[in-house]
């Protein structure tokens, strides 16, 4: 049995323990950043380095161990697949089934100012070739109209992927906009009651394996967390690159607060050793080091490895996003 299905597993059955969490590296980023997916060229101010660039930071993560998934396109999945890359890997390849237009993030583009459209690239039966577990994805506009067919959209794609075997889990955006919401209202009880509402009409062959969405502070984790917890899991995304010390944060309040998968893109793609990031997101979940700690042995780290730091350690140091600032 592969190590993510074992922790699912030990989830499902109120078994968790720190060691069961869940790490994904989203390196899905061509399909909505396009040409600026990879890293950017330190030699060529305002380029991108090539694609090889995205894929070598695939075969290293991967062979590191240190996560449980690998999220990627299907044309990187193929393309890495074919290579050899996870045949004998403990990492489970998963593939975004789904590019909703909130994804969509070409530069100068004006997408996410209007409401998520649902919208599929990847073929699930092609997909199926290669994993068996994809990311579909739906946002939450509190327009009728549109999420309606968003939601019949979902339940087409689960048919299709039952139709072939491909398991999934679910991704959940807060909109990029203001929202509407009625007085009193706010964004985490909003998405919270849309996931469960939706999710109410899903029999079990069709269940996501667990949630990717965003971390809406500590209330609208536990509420969500501790609805069904032997059958709804609860994972967070990692949204900006941010600080270090707001990744280690992030994932130490959502662990905290229910959350048992971090599925986190820029946050390990835009660091500056993606490898001792992870090695330290894992001794933050094991209560082995503080989030503060964490972000002085990652200093202490990369600059060993002479590796120039994007900010210096007092900066890195502090929490910028004001869901976690609030919650320290």
């Amino acid at each position: 049995m592969p190590i993510l299905d074992k922790k699912l597993e030990s989830i499902q059955a109120g078994s968790y323990t720190p060691a069961d969490f869940i790490i994904a590296d989203a390196k899905d980023g061509d399909i909505g950043f396009g040409r600026a997916a990879p890293v950017a060229d330190p030699d060529k101010p305002g380029t991108h380095t090539p694609r090889e660039t995205h894929l070598q930071a695939i075969r290293e993560m991967t062979e590191s161990g240190l996560v449980d998934i690998m999220l990627m396109s299907a044309s990187t999945a193929e393309r890495l697949s074919k290579e050899g890359l996870f045949t004998d890997s403990d990492v489970t390849p998963a593939i975004r089934l789904n590019d909703t237009t909130d994804i969509w993030s070409a530069r100068g583009g004006r997408y996410k100012e209007e409401p998520s459209r649902h919208h599929r690239t990847a073929r699930v039966d092609q997909a199926r070739q290669i994993a068996d577990i994809g990311l579909y994805s739906i946002t939450f506009s509190n327009q009728r109209d549109i999420d309606a067919e968003n939601a019949e959209a979902y339940t087409a794609f689960r048919a299709e992927a039952a139709n072939h075997k491909m398991r999934h889990f679910l991704e959940v955006f807060n909109p990029a906009f203001d929202i509407r919401l009625a007085d009193g209202a706010d964004i985490g009880s909003f998405i919270n009651d849309n996931i469960v509402r939706t999710l109410a009409g899903v029999m079990e062959v069709d269940y996501p394996k667990f949630l990717k969405l965003q971390y809406n502070g500590p209330r609208a984790m536990e509420e969500l967390a501790s609805f069904d917890p032997g059958h709804l899991i609860v994972g967070i995304l990692g949204g900006s690159a941010g600080t270090a010390r707001d990744t280690f944060e992030l994932l130490s309040q959502a662990e905290r607060y229910g959350a048992r998968v971090a599925l986190f893109g820029r946050k390990i793609h835009l660091a500056e050793s993606p490898i001792d990031i992870v090695t330290l997101m894992r001794r933050v979940v094991a209560r082995e080091v503080t989030p503060e700690e964490a972000v002085k042995v990652y200093h202490d780290e990369i600059g060993k490895k002479g590796i120039k730091p994007v900010r210096p350690l007092a900066d890195d140091i502090q929490i910028t996003e004001d869901v976690l600032r609030a919650n320290a």
